[in-house]
């Protein structure tokens, strides 16, 4: 038998989901319940828009508090201190440059929280798995879809 899945969430992740499912499971399960109510007391339901598109609506809701749940029941709680051997890992903020650009930083997350825009990648991406495993003073090359990408790590945190 295969293993559930595991979810690699910093606590702050893992309470953001929280919370998110709390909301979904309250208040906006009621008040879907609610918009139901109204558009089946409209009568003839084959023709009735409100009524498809809070179905519709009810589908989603559901099926992403199906998918929070199993996340939380899968996740595993990553430190946000790294490793004390400064190699790379879950956890781990990085700062990294580019020839002739400026150094960036980074946090290594799980696939859920990755939010690169933000700073923080994932693990499973191809910078997270080209730094994964190395320490400030390497330098990692990846493919990107632009081409080879090279890298120095200039610190671990």
């Amino acid at each position: 038998m295969n293993s559930p899945q595991e979810y690699h969430l910093t606590q702050q992740g893992a309470d953001r989901l929280r919370a998110e499912l709390a909301e979904l499971k309250g208040p906006r399960r009621t008040e879907l319940a609610k918009r139901l109510r109204v558009a089946i007391q409209q009568g003839d339901l084959s023709e009735n828009a409100d009524y498809h598109k809070a179905k519709e609506e009810q589908g989603f809701l559901e099926g992403r508090i199906k998918e929070i749940e199993s996340v939380l029941r899968h996740a595993v709680i990553i430190s946000e201190t790294g490793s004390s051997d400064g190699v790379i890992g879950l956890g781990s903020k990085v700062v990294v440059q580019e020839k002739g650009r400026a150094p960036v930083k980074y946090f290594v997350v799980g696939a859920q929280e990755a939010d690169p825009r933000n700073g923080k990648i994932s693990n499973v991406s191809p910078i997270g798995q080209a730094l994964v495993g190395h320490k400030a003073g390497d330098t990692v090359a990846f493919k990107t879809p632009a081409g080879e990408l090279v890298l120095d790590i200039i610190e671990v945190e």
